[in-house]
């Protein structure tokens, strides 16, 4: 292929940054974390150990195992990644707020420059957008939502209606017109938003089209984890009408 003897390469076009992401061995939605990156932001991934559980309480707890998080943490920080994400909203909410709060030390602690969780992404969203009273739709079991629902209360935001579709594995197999269905079912009048749990549950497509039909904020775990680590960066996520991305105080770099 010729190249155009007109293109300039600057030092500009050469710079790429990018965000260390730290996923279950089960994960399946790559693609869907890109959808919310700027072009000039890549996403370095790893998996964590493979645990040969259904997706329960004791494997929510074995994947936030700090000695596994810190290997895989200094793991992803080859390329030089300006955060590092924890992609795994239960995993990180399973041991509580104080939990979540030591994952993230324990990246930090490893040499992340910035760190975030898909729990701590989604308390500090729901601070920035002034929502304490919210519906919830997960794939879990009951014992799974249930800690979810107490992580929430601890940052003080009170879970008005839930629904849990009871999987046990192939999370990433749900298909948007579940998730559109149970969020039509958990919505309530009191609900100040709407949060679908799980990185593994995709939901890039139908956050705008919900929140049009719903009339208020429609958050995602993938949303909140991308939206968080590029915060930290001063990135803004990618995606148009989704509220979340929409905060101000937040600019591109």
């Amino acid at each position: 292929m010729a190249i155009d003897p007109g293109l300039v390469v600057t030092p500009e076009l050469l710079t790429q940054t990018g965000i260390g992401v730290v996923a279950p061995f089960d994960f399946a939605l790559d693609r869907e974390l890109w959808r919310w990156m700027p072009d000039d932001v890549s996403l370095y991934m790893t998996r964590l150990p493979y645990v040969p559980v259904p997706v329960t309480v004791e494997m929510a707890s074995a994947l936030s195992d700090h000695s596994i998080i810190r290997q895989a943490t200094r793991d992803v920080l080859a390329p030089g990644p300006l955060a590092v994400a924890y992609a795994c909203t239960s995993g990180s909410f399973i041991k509580g707020a104080t939990g979540e709060a030591k994952l993230r030390q324990t990246m930090l602690g490893a040499g992340a420059p910035a760190a975030t969780t898909s729990s701590g992404a989604l308390a500090e969203s729901l601070r920035l957008l002034g929502a304490r009273r919210i519906a919830v739709v997960t794939p879990y079991i009951d014992s799974v939502t249930d800690r979810l629902v107490h992580f929430l209360r601890a940052h003080g935001v009170e879970v008005v209606s839930r629904v849990g579709l009871g999987l046990l594995n192939h999370i990433w197999k749900v298909g948007y017109g579940e998730i559109v269905d149970s969020v039509a079912k958990v919505d309530r009048v009191e609900a100040e938003a709407v949060f679908i749990s799980c990185t593994n549950v995709p939901t890039y497509d139908i956050i705008a089209p919900l929140e049009r039909m719903l009339g208020k904020p429609v958050l995602t775990a993938n949303q909140v984890t991308m939206w968080s680590a590029l915060r930290a960066m001063g990135w803004t996520a990618e995606g148009e009408g989704q509220s979340l991305l929409q905060l101000p105080g937040i600019h591109a770099a």
